[in-house]
């Protein structure tokens, strides 16, 4: 056929089609209405996509870090959380196995920078009496010297929280610092594609204890540089901080929120029932704190702050990751302290005291993170950097084997936890409809947020009176969630009909099948005293539910030797429609939702079988990893 009687097909054809369409819309009448809309998405606001990320990092900009050995900066941190090849301070080349879909780099407010300030041989610090005295230790930069320097800082740190005062104080270090700090989340801030978090942490340890916050910035650049970080030099007290954060949103008009962390060493500080200055708790207390701090890091590398089998005793996977030494202070761990430590305990006590108050002091949702101190947030058990550089990964396995069954935590020489027992903890996964600052930092406000100690697992769970369990099945399944009902970090008032709630579970897609799925109940009874039960509400592998639990255990595939282990049990993906069998509507109760991996090893077990070293004694080889959901709070009529 010749070129020319090809146009004309084609060009009849095209014709043909126009004098067709324009027929069709004569014959009925159509013309194009700008008020039609055809695909159904434009009004749809819910979030629809899972992001996870840490909001818990640490660089050599951390004194804590840098002087024992961290030589990695911001730039690396968010380089290796977007995926990159990074080299880790031992020399190391590291990377992810899937990029973070966002970080916070929360360096400690206290002398921010200070390694990056000796290195560079910063002429205000050595300008500085005190200055210059640490740097005098920290110059030959031998381990000892650098050891050393730390326990310099350290002693003039500890010295300061007693009212002494930053030591550098006159200088300009922290401002110079942080403007690198923003700088960095500036640059590698890309919406739509990863969100680099402005943030640091407020390090308050009154006598060791742990009370710290990570704070976490909805903004940019241009509001962050107007303050320089709140430390524990100007005020070991929550509330001094929350004022600061007050004082910030005022002046800016940003926003920030508060993420306390490792209740589980705060020697039953964290959730007290009394305030920084000794006062009994009232209302306003409960509200500001709500307000500043709507999450809680349950679980990272110093521990799983769940639930305590002390006072869990009939969850059977209450232990998991328990250190049950003392703080990072002289003051050893009693068991009265516990239950002011463990986010179950908590949340029940929260319900007490919102009956007592009108207002419930510990009601946040719960996330996951690192503390790492390496820059490196690795949080696969085949991928552990360690906590601080001192014990990540070498190239000399004897040195290695010597540095895991070392103290966990090197600047305390009365830990007796070793870093084998770290965790490779944990993500803070959030549910967002886009991967922006703002998106995900109001997931975070409204609590729309679950934790895992390191794996991808996906969980959403909706709570309603009016669910049925055919909705499981819908293909509209999370726009009619948040239509009739309400997801995590929600509140249900006013019941007469019991929660039924709505859960499904799917695993990671590189990792583990999942074991069960269960809802944690926690409720104030009609005596005022506070209770829990853990459901399982749905089994892998065809195992009934009998009386609330899985007719037996899932089972374990885990070769120890070889540090693998197999998928041919467990599940892909759990669902579950449930209702409580024993709500009482005159009871205030919450509820989340825990997911469990099939067994697997552990950091240390692959760690053994790749560097061909004993497994460290006392040290569980495999574990179950965990999913936990914000939870849903449902409150009486009145």
């Amino acid at each position: 056929m010749k070129r020319a009687t090809i146009k004309a097909v084609l060009l009849s054809g095209t014709a043909l089609f126009v004098c067709q369409e324009a027929a069709a819309q004569e014959l009925v009448g159509l013309a194009p209405d700008p008020d039609v809309e055809y695909s159904p998405y434009i009004t749809h606001d819910y979030p629809n996509q899972v992001f996870f990320g840490d909001t818990h990092l640490h660089t050599a900009y951390s004194a804590d870090a840098g002087l024992v050995g961290a030589t990695t900066s911001p730039d690396d941190a968010y380089r290796f959380a977007k995926g990159e090849t990074v080299t880790s301070s031992n020399g190391l080349e590291a990377r992810l196995q899937r990029p973070l879909d966002f970080l916070v780099v929360a360096d400690h407010a206290e002398n921010l920078g200070l390694y990056i300030a000796l290195d560079e041989e910063n002429e205000e610090v050595l300008a500085n009496d005190w200055g210059r005295g640490l740097y005098e230790v920290f110059a030959p930069r031998t381990d000892r010297a650098m050891a050393e320097a730390y326990l310099y800082w350290a002693g003039a740190f500890a010295f300061a929280e007693e009212g002494a005062g930053d030591p550098l104080a006159d200088t300009s270090l922290q401002q110079t610092m942080w403007q690198r700090v923003t700088e960095a989340a500036e640059r590698h801030n890309q919406p739509g594609a990863f969100s680099a978090f402005i943030g640091f942490e407020w390090s308050t340890a009154p006598d060791g204890n742990n009370l710290h916050r990570v704070i976490m910035m909805r903004d940019g650049k241009d509001e962050a540089d107007t303050v320089v970080p709140f430390s524990s030099y100007d005020s070991e007290d929550p509330e001094d901080l929350w004022d600061w954060m007050e004082r910030y949103e005022e002046a800016t008009g940003g926003q920030l929120l508060a993420i306390p962390h490792n209740g589980n060493l705060s020697n039953g500080l964290m959730f007290d029932d009394e305030t920084f200055d000794g006062d009994p708790l009232d209302a306003a207390y409960a509200e500001r704190r709500m307000q500043w701090e709507p999450v809680y890091e349950v679980t990272q590398m110093k521990g799983d702050g769940e639930a305590h089998p002390m006072l869990s005793p009939e969850d059977a996977f209450a232990d998991y990751g328990t250190w049950d030494t003392g703080s990072f202070g002289p003051e050893l761990k009693t068991p009265e302290m516990l239950p002011r430590e463990y986010a179950r305990e908590a949340l029940k006590r929260g319900l007490a005291y919102e009956d007592a108050l009108g207002a419930n002091p510990f009601k946040f949702g719960m996330i996951g993170s690192t503390d790492s101190h390496t820059a490196l947030a690795t949080t696969t058990e085949d991928n552990f950097f360690g906590k601080v550089s001192m014990v990540e990964p070498t190239a000399d396995p004897v040195r290695f084997e010597e540095q895991i069954t070392g103290r966990a935590t090197p600047d305390d020489p009365s830990d007796d936890i070793v870093h084998a027992q770290a965790l490779a903890a944990g993500l803070a996964a959030v549910w967002a409809r886009e991967n922006t600052r703002e998106s995900i930092w109001d997931a975070f406000a409204r609590k729309e947020v679950f934790a895992t100690t390191g794996t991808r697992i996906r969980v959403r769970v909706f709570a309603g009176t009016d669910f049925v369990a055919e909705d499981l099945e819908r293909s509209d399944f999370a726009a009619h969630g948040y239509k009739a009902g309400v997801p995590m970090g929600g509140d249900l008032s006013g019941l007469s009909d019991a929660p039924k709630l709505l859960i499904r579970a799917l695993r990671d897609p590189d990792g583990a099948n999942l074991d069960r799925v269960q809802v944690v109940k926690g409720w104030v009874d009609a005596n005022g005293e506070t209770q829990e039960r853990v459901y399982d509400v749905a089994c892998s592998d065809g195992r009934a539910i009998v009386e609330g639990e899985c007719d037996g255990p899932v089972g374990n595939t885990v070769d120890i030797a070889s540090a693998t282990y197999s998928n041919s049990i467990g599940e892909p993906f759990l669902e579950a429609f449930w209702v409580d069998p024993e709500f009482d509507p005159t009871l205030r109760a919450f509820y989340y939702v825990r997911v469990l991996e099939i067994p697997t090893p552990r950091w240390t077990t692959y760690d053994a079988a790749y560097f061909g070293i004993a497994l460290p004694e006392g040290i569980e080889p495999t574990h179950q990893e965990r999913a936990y959901t914000s939870p849903i709070w449902v409150k009486p009529a009145s």
